[in-house]
């Protein structure tokens, strides 16, 4: 992909993003490109930035595209033998941890469910349909609205539960007009809903984690943004089940392998987020989320602002010390002396929203009302949830008059210890040198791993993508395999009706040459319908006098004849039949419209008569 191209892919990606909610920028660029070009050959666009003005033109083209980027593969159990050892190893283990407590499962990017009832018919198998039912929540999310409304459903065809066995389809499906049913006791402790991995809140308390072929189509960095909410939101002895093309080598720190090849780990011990911020993670409110958090905040002068800075809080010790009151709560913090004396804070604040983490101002000097000099530690840290919302920032005011004394007085310290540390400094950089030697080349080695398995999810994706053209493909074959079926019944119900017809009966195209020929007429003259079909009317050798019936014809098939040469539509002539038998036979000639292929068809019927009376013969 030229620069161009590339700088125009990521603006419509920004666009996707702030305009449409659909963020796709941790996505590998090299199939996100192949699917948003897939659409863009559907629709005629040649450049990502013409893409984009169908986008804000056709409101439907939002939803097809995030149909052909989100590839909804998926199967009952896939990877059979994976699912084996997480029923045979990992269920038990899990079930025995929680002891008489609930067992929480979370089955990320679920598609149309086939994974969650996978889950739901493992964990019953184990402890038992009625106790699944008081125990188990199997929560299973994705961002495809289409997928999820699929999966809530729960029915699927005979050919997608061919990787289930016959014992537990009898146990848990129920058939119902259009395939199986997943029984709805149980369906009811799978709780679908919408959830982007990469931005909402996780989903928490979790015994099992299972995201399969997810991450594969993430950056690195994404990756490793997943992997860490994984973390957090696994219980200590949590187990994450990832795809076969997916590892997390690269991150052993959050997670231990129980079985690298079937991608099945375990959660390390690690740090939890501070009580109360990990809470907010599943909470919306903002008003009493900056207040908790404030209490929470050390026994300094503290001021609270919201997102759009207006002050939300103030402690006690503010109050006393700068002068702000709780008649403040409410106002813009702009406006307050504060805010620019005894240093402007408005950039620092703005500082730390743009940095995400605290600003610290060292020794600002404030006057006081006796002309002492106080010296005060600011410190600007902004408040925002475990999904990353911004929520406001807190300003804390640290009185460090006396330690700024103190600093003086180790400042002259610190420059003695500065010579004994100098001959240290020399030994130091050395061992950062060989420490850096060394982080080096482990870095190439890791970047090395880091290329190999981005090239193996690649693959693994373009598979993907593949077995989900091959599954359309399928499915038109088996439409057009349906309608084939119903055009020869159609055919043969036809033919059925013309072969009953008394009379001897031949449609000719507009060239004359014979479309149709019907038993009566094979039994009459004596020919078979695959010895004249194809031929011309007025060039066959029968019992009939075609050179007769010829102008007949040419008049009836004929659009620029007088009108009175159309309207003789029949003739009487002498025939003989196929013993031998000379009879007197009428000839009617008559449209029939046209053919599907735009021709005119004529019939001719063959009708033997009664030569005293007219009357057809018996």
């Amino acid at each position: 992909m030229t620069e161009p191209d590339g700088a125009e892919l990521e603006s419509l990606l920004e666009y996707l993003r702030d305009t449409r909610s659909l963020d796709f920028t941790g996505y590998k660029r090299p199939s996100l490109t192949r699917r948003i070009r897939k659409r863009m050959h559907e629709v005629d666009a040649e450049r990502f930035d013409d893409y984009r003005d169908v986008l804000e033109s056709d409101p439907a083209e939002q939803a097809r595209l995030v149909d052909t980027i989100l590839i909804n593969v998926t199967a009952f159990f896939r990877d059979e033998d994976a699912w084996q050892f997480l029923a045979a190893e990992v269920v038990p283990g899990i079930v025995g941890a929680a002891g008489d407590g609930p067992i929480r499962v979370w089955s990320a990017g679920c598609a149309s469910g086939e994974e969650a009832y996978s889950l739901a018919m493992v964990f019953a198998d184990h402890v038992g349909v009625d106790e699944f039912r008081h125990r188990v929540k199997i929560f299973a999310t994705d961002t495809d609205d289409g997928a999820l409304a699929e999966a809530r459903r729960g029915v699927y065809t005979r050919r997608q539960l061919e990787p289930v066995s016959a014992e537990r389809i009898e146990r848990y499906f129920e058939p119902v007009d259009d395939g199986f049913a997943f029984r709805s006791d149980c369906r009811r402790q799978v709780i679908f809903g919408s959830n982007d991995v990469t931005a909402d809140a996780p989903i928490s308390h979790l015994d099992l984690l299972v995201c399969r072929n997810v991450l594969m189509y993430f950056v690195t960095d994404t990756q490793r943004h997943v992997l860490h909410r994984f973390h957090y939101a696994l219980e200590p002895h949590g187990h994450l089940f990832l795809g076969r093309a997916e590892t997390i080598s690269a991150r052993s720190d959050l997670f231990d392998p129980v079985d690298s090849q079937l991608r099945l780990f375990r959660r390390t011990p690690g740090p939890d987020l501070p009580q109360g911020i990990g809470a907010l993670a599943e909470r919306v409110g903002s008003d009493d989320v900056l207040h908790e958090l404030a209490l929470a905040a050390t026994p300094v002068a503290q001021i609270v602002l919201d997102v759009e800075g207006r002050v939300s809080g103030v402690n006690t010790r503010a109050r006393a010390m700068l002068g702000v009151s709780v008649d403040d709560i409410g106002r813009s913090f702009r406006v307050l002396d504060l805010a620019h004396r005894p240093v402007e804070l408005a950039p620092h604040i703005e500082q730390a929203y743009a940095e995400r983490q605290p600003v610290v101002l060292h020794d600002v000097s404030r006057p006081l009302a006796d002309g002492q000099l106080q010296f005060l530690e600011i410190s600007i840290a902004p408040l925002r949830t475990s999904a990353g919302v911004d929520l406001g920032v807190s300003v804390t005011f640290a009185d460090v008059t006396e330690l700024g004394r103190t600093r003086m007085d180790l400042e002259q310290s610190g420059r003695d210890l500065e010579v004994a540390n100098r001959s240290l400094r020399t030994t130091n950089e050395e061992l950062e040198t060989a420490v850096e030697e060394l982080q080096s080349t482990n870095e190439e080695l890791e970047t090395t791993n880091e290329e190999l398995q981005s090239a193996n999810e690649e693959l693994e994706t373009m598979n993907e993508e593949l077995q989900s053209a091959n599954e359309e493909l399928e499915t038109m074959n088996e439409e057009l395999l349906t309608q084939t079926d119903r055009i020869e019944a159609a055919r043969r119900f036809l033919t059925g009706i013309l072969d009953a017809v008394p009379l001897g009966l031949a449609v000719v195209d507009e060239q004359l040459d014979v479309v149709l020929w019907n038993q009566t007429a094979e039994h009459l003259f004596g020919l078979r319908a695959a010895d004249v079909v194809d031929r011309s009317f007025l060039a066959l050798d029968f019992g009939l006098p075609v050179g007769s019936i010829g102008p007949l014809l040419h008049a009836v098939a004929g659009d620029d004849v007088p009108r009175r040469a159309r309207d003789s539509r029949s003739t009487v002539v002498e025939a003989e039949d196929a013993r031998g038998m000379r009879f007197s036979c009428r000839v009617s000639v008559g449209r029939i419209g046209r053919a599907t292929d735009g021709d005119t068809r004529l019939m001719v019927l063959m009708e033997p008569i009664d030569a005293s009376n007219g009357e057809s013969s018996p």
